[in-house]
């Protein structure tokens, strides 16, 4: 019974659809025209391709030169700003002698990405071999553009992982189909972002190539992180890559049904010309990515030289669907090496993820924790519901917030939507330029936005964050002048709501993922705003952790991943400075039990915790924890943590889901949790 629904399931969608797909010889004929299309000509004949002369890319070769067998060396870069992280990008493209490897989930047709496809394009006429590996589900799905690139050169080659019923393009028919007949491997995603230069240097993050992760989007946009690799490891991110590129579910983008289609049809398209909506901001970078002093000033005078790298990643076998009695070793590889890093720490686990929704092993694991004689301290940066790119998400974090306080000890910050003090050059999130903040340098950008900042906090003592003590101390940028007091009223006053295009997320690749479920909440304010998407992890502030894993049963479960694990003092020292800026108090909300009321506060938590309990309906109204704002003055001169005796008289409540416009603020929450529970597993 069973195989017939999957059977009729497929039809209707084939129906639908009103694509079936084309025979092994059509598919043929489809690759054959690709292939006689591209071009053969090179431009340059020089041995090293015409490359850029970087100092970004000659790091890479110090680290080899200075490596041995036994001892490699690495540099590190963490590249926490947005529009600083695509600049180095672009010069990476451009130093690449021999090939590029690029890896990503949302591949977007927007400014950047089409920038980065130009680059591409132009290194493969330079002679080098690219490769541009990208998940089906969000990443480019117009044909035409498909179909140009499948056969702009001979150097340049595009597969596209997971796609389903073999077509780059997915309509409503698709979507219900695959959740009747292919639900789990519909949901099995390549979630992985890597990009790597000559074998030799490689960038790991949280970014995908969309405007909204490069602080290019006007209306939301991303606060993410890379790190940026030179040295031997990049080999490990080469291999990890080529493992997936050879995959059987590793499809060239001219074998897919809908674009094989296209080619059979008109042969192969023109790749449209770029008209990019805002090109001085295009330009500006582009100068940026050949300016030898300013790279060296934004990426190489702030790596760090590291002792120890592992790049550790899924590999297309976790996606295999084995026997009930099968063993898993081997299929997982990413979620089991950080899980056993948060078993080891001793003293304090920070840990930044957009999406606060464990599963039953991590949350085993922080159990594990929290019963040890002298539990360590966690610190947890997430979002706020005004803020997350996924409000059903929020919705499930939402509803465990006194386990994830109570039981698991979690000291949570939630990430404001518009945070005064985050690591992006401000003039890109408003429609007109604002004054350039005392102690920016000549682009405009404040020093203290990227690694700068933090490399000099890890060398020369902590500017914010916690003091040793489980208190933070006081935050101190120069952003604190009139120009930035401007700013900050102006973006008050400036903007646009979040626009009606519906915004991708990464994580809910279901129906209940779909762009109409799954968008930024209207919200008290205009302007642009930003959601936290940054995966990191430091442990004991020795080891620090970059990647893609947003610790929640999607990335363990459905989704493959990868991360660099930096075990390095200095390194997780910056690493922490990072994420803890991200909590202060200009930036995230406090999250901590209301106070108790006088009457009643024992049958209020009992009936609560009840009702959170309950698999399926939770009603209750009055929760055990809400959101504070930190009240500054002569008695309250310094942010403090939540189990300070101070506490309520530095703060001040601000509800549950703050600065979000949907009416009763917590009705859409409350039905989501409503039923929410059961659906952990695919969220």
């Amino acid at each position: 019974m069973n195989h017939l629904l999957r059977v009729l399931a497929l039809a209707t969608v084939l129906l639908g659809s009103g694509c079936a797909s084309l025979s092994h010889a059509e598919s043929d004929r489809a690759e054959a025209i690709a292939v006689q299309a591209r071009s053969t000509e090179v431009d340059c004949q020089r041995a090293d391709r015409c490359a850029l002369d970087s100092p970004l890319r000659a790091l890479a070769g110090r680290a080899f030169t200075e490596s041995t067998p036994e001892r490699p060396q690495h540099y590190a870069t963490l590249l926490d700003e947005g529009e600083g992280a695509l600049v180095a990008r672009l010069n990476l493209l451009r130093s690449a002698t021999r090939s590029i490897d690029l890896q990503t989930y949302i591949f977007d047709k927007d400014d950047s990405a089409r920038l980065v496809i130009d680059e591409l394009l132009a290194a493969s006429r330079r002679g080098v071999k690219v490769r541009v590996l990208i998940d089906q589900l969000s990443a480019i799905s117009d044909l035409e553009i498909l179909g140009a690139l499948s056969g702009a050169h001979q150097n340049f080659q595009l597969r596209v992982y997971n796609p389903t019923f073999g077509k780059a393009r997915l309509n409503y028919f698709d979507y219900a189909g695959s959740v009747l007949c292919c639900f789990r491997r519909f949901n099995q995603r390549m979630h992985n972002k890597l990009l790597v230069i000559d074998d030799a240097i490689g960038v790991v993050g949280g970014r995908n190539y969309q405007d909204d992760y490069y602080d290019w989007d006007r209306e939301y946009n991303f606060r993410d992180r890379d790190v940026l690799i030179a040295g031997p490891e990049a080999r490990a991110m080469a291999a990890n890559f080529d493992a997936f590129w050879r995959a059987q579910r590793s499809v060239p983008a001219e074998r897919l049904n809908d674009v094989g289609r296209t080619l059979l049809r008109q042969g192969v398209p023109t790749l449209p010309p770029a008209t990019f909506r805002r090109p001085e901001r295009v330009q500006r970078v582009s100068a940026e990515a050949n300016d030898i002093d300013f790279v060296t000033r934004s990426f190489v005078d702030t790596a760090l030289p590291v002792a120890s790298v592992r790049y550790v990643a899924d590999l297309p076998r976790k996606h295999r669907r084995e026997k009930a009695d099968a063993p898993l070793a081997g299929q997982h590889v990413t979620e089991p090496q950080l899980d056993a890093l948060i078993a080891s720490a001793q003293k304090e686990v920070i840990l930044q993820t957009p999406y606060l929704v464990l599963s039953k092993p991590a949350q085993k694991l922080f159990r594990e924790l929290r019963k040890r004689p002298q539990p360590p301290r966690v610190v947890v940066s997430s979002n706020s519901l005004a803020a997350t790119d996924n409000p059903i998400v929020y919705a499930l974090s939402y509803k465990y917030k006194r386990r994830n306080m109570r039981e698991l000890g979690f000291n949570i910050f939630e990430y404001k939507p518009f945070p005064l003090d985050a690591p992006v050059d401000y003039r890109n999130l408003l429609p007109d330029p604002i004054a350039v903040p005392d102690g920016a340098d000549d682009s405009g950008r404040n020093p203290l936005i990227g690694g700068s900042a933090a490399g000099s906090n890890a060398r020369g003592g902590s500017d914010g964050g916690s003091n040793g003590t489980g208190k933070q101390g006081p935050v101190n940028h120069p952003r604190t002048g009139s120009a930035y007091q401007n700013a900050r009223e102006r973006r008050r006053a400036a903007g646009s709501e979040v626009e009606t295009r519906l915004l991708r997320t990464e994580t809910r690749p279901s129906f209940l993922g779909s762009k109409a479920v799954n968008k930024p909440l209207p919200v008290t304010r205009k302007g642009a705003r930003m959601g936290l998407h940054a995966k990191s992890l430091v442990v004991d502030r020795r080891i620090g952790v970059v990647g893609t894993h947003n610790f929640d049963p999607r990335s363990e479960n459905y989704n493959t991943e990868g991360a660099v694990i930096i075990d390095d003092p200095v390194f997780a020292e910056e690493l922490a400075q990072s994420i803890l800026r991200d909590t202060h108090p200009q930036n995230s909300w406090t999250v901590a039990p209301r106070a108790k009321p006088p009457v009643l506060s024992g049958l209020n938590y009992s009936v609560g915790k009840a009702s959170e309990a309950l698999p399926i309906l939770d009603f209750w109204p009055w929760r055990y924890a809400t959101d504070y704002e930190f009240k500054p003055g002569p008695d309250c001169p310094q942010p403090l943590p939540r189990q300070d005796p101070d506490f309520h008289r530095c703060y001040s409540a601000v509800g549950d889901f703050p600065e979000v416009n949907v009416g009763p603020k917590w009705l859409l929450v409350r039905m989501l949790t409503a039923f929410g529970a059961g659906l952990v597993p695919i969220l």
